[in-house]
């Protein structure tokens, strides 16, 4: 079974690592770092994601930014993504929703809390890639 990959979007380098140390716990995930908006395009033009959890505030590109980027990306428009924030205002989770992000997760963050949705959402988005593979094949 291929690895799952999965993008950490956050440019604090802490938060970060915790997040990367929490995810570390499931098996068949292989994890990306990247320190901002501006490094995770870089990285979506070189490889692909099968789950992406991004920050909403930061510099350059923040993270409402990068989820249109995702979105507006055709191989990449249907990627689960998780926003976690320490902004919680019901603007910020209506927005991140509308531009198409899959969860919203306040910090602090709880480990298991974050480990359930990536795990409900990457079981949804590989189960949706097999539909698509078994209708291209029929």
């Amino acid at each position: 079974m291929e690895k799952s990959k999965i993008l950490i979007v956050e440019d604090s380098e802490t938060m970060r690592h915790l997040v990367s140390f929490a995810l570390k716990r499931l098996s068949n995930t292989e994890i990306v770092e990247a320190n901002d908006g501006s490094d995770a395009i870089k990285k979506f033009r070189r490889e692909h994601f099968d789950l992406v959890i991004t920050d909403l505030m930061m510099p350059h590109i923040d993270g409402f930014k990068l989820i249109q980027f995702i979105r507006n990306q055709q191989d990449n428009a249907r990627i689960p993504i998780i926003i976690v924030s320490t902004r919680y205002s019901p603007e910020d989770r209506e927005r991140g929703f509308s531009l198409g992000a899959n969860a919203y997760i306040s910090k602090p963050i709880h480990s298991g809390t974050l480990l359930q949705a990536v795990q409900n959402l990457l079981k949804d988005h590989n189960t949706s890639i097999l539909h698509k593979s078994i209708e291209k094949e029929g």
